[in-house]
């Protein structure tokens, strides 16, 4: 049996994070659902910036949105929403056999909305119309302005994968805007079971203290932040407040382990997937990180309930000088800029190959 079986079977879920046209016209992104168990993708800007860099297999789409006026902001979304519906199209099945549990895809709000609340429950209201599939995802940052977005997107019914998490402060607070969405839902009488999952980022953790830390302790903080997160994770499903929201038709906002890709080349290629094995949990993985993962055969023991040892690890970092506390409101803000600078780069490749293509169009 395959690796990717067995964590499944285990009860994690393996989405993809991946996305481009090539993956879906060549039907790989059906034979992983076939043979890898992938159940769900997620996307984001620098994964589309790399399909339109590296893929003739938009040109013929650019053309004929060009035609049609369209530019810049407005034409990447159609080329992302022509994407992602197809994909969801794929996933329907384990969507409908699982209730809405699995089989999802997600789209992100354009990064130059992470500190606007206003505008990003706009474009997540419209992006979810666009689409017009139960089983897409918006995706909004976990930022102290994205906070309310979320309660007020969750409220309004459109289902969110809340992104750019660290830390369990993070986590929890984006949490809690969850449950305030589907409270609300409740008292307003509306049906509360809108999905959402909370993306924890892992192995950045990793990248930033390299060479800050005694040997011993590499590539052991973003387990070590995980563990404590699970912890909180499974608190908080057990928590009376959670429980009269289930008690009320709702569900429960699944935890996503993000950035499991291994940075470190020295490190296993699985580091981040045999420590995150965890049930009622996504792994969200780089396409290299799946297929090392399906070539692996064994995964390990499951994620402790309890942390593990995660907090005696932590102390360790704390006494080799790493403030978890500052250091994941660095990452949750440079990942916030890494993102806009990934969207500029993206929305520069459509404005130069719009231009390459209207001049050859002019050519002919």
């Amino acid at each position: 049996m395959k690796a990717t079986q067995t964590l499944h079977d285990r009860g994690q879920s393996l989405w993809l994070d991946n996305i481009t046209r090539d993956l879906l016209n060549s039907g790989t992104l059906k034979r992983y659902i076939d043979e890898l168990s992938v159940t769900g993708l997620t996307s984001n800007p620098t994964i589309f910036d790399h399909a339109l860099k590296n893929s003739v297999a938009y040109d013929v789409a650019i053309r004929e949105e060009l035609a049609k006026g369209k530019s810049g902001e407005s034409l990447f979304f159609d080329l992302a929403l022509d994407d992602l519906t197809r994909a969801a199209d794929l996933f329907r099945p384990i969507h409908d056999r699982t209730n809405g549990v699995d089989g999802w895809v997600s789209l992100e709000v354009s990064p130059l909305l992470a500190h606007d609340t206003a505008s990003t429950i706009a474009a997540t209201n419209e992006l979810s119309a666009r689409a017009g599939r139960p089983n897409l995802f918006i995706k909004i940052p976990g930022t102290k302005e994205g906070l309310p977005a979320i309660e007020e997107a969750i409220f309004a019914g459109a289902p969110v994968n809340v992104t750019l998490l660290f830390s369990r402060e993070q986590y929890v607070a984006a949490a809690e805007a969850y449950l305030r969405g589907i409270e609300r839902r409740i008292a307003a009488g509306l049906n509360p079971q809108v999905a959402s999952v909370a993306s924890i980022f892992i192995s950045r953790w990793d990248a930033a203290v390299a060479g800050k830390v005694p040997k011993t302790l590499n590539n052991r903080l973003g387990i070590a932040i995980a563990g404590r997160i699970y912890q909180s994770y499974l608190e908080l499903l057990n928590t009376p407040r959670s429980q009269r929201a289930y008690n009320s038709g709702a569900r429960p906002q699944r935890l996503l382990w993000a950035s499991t890709g291994t940075k470190d080349p020295k490190a296993s290629d699985i580091l981040y997937i045999k420590a995150l094995a965890s049930p009622f949990t996504v792994n969200t993985m780089p396409e290299a990180t799946l297929k090392a993962l399906a070539d692996h055969g064994e995964i390990g023991p499951i994620m402790a309930a309890d942390g593990g040892d995660c907090e005696k690890v932590l102390v360790e970092f704390a006494k080799a000088g790493i403030n978890v506390h500052a250091l994941a409101a660095q990452l949750q803000d440079e990942g916030a800029k890494s993102f806009v600078k990934s969207w500029n780069e993206l929305l520069a490749v459509i404005a130069s190959k719009s231009a390459a293509l209207k001049k050859q169009t002019s050519d002919l």
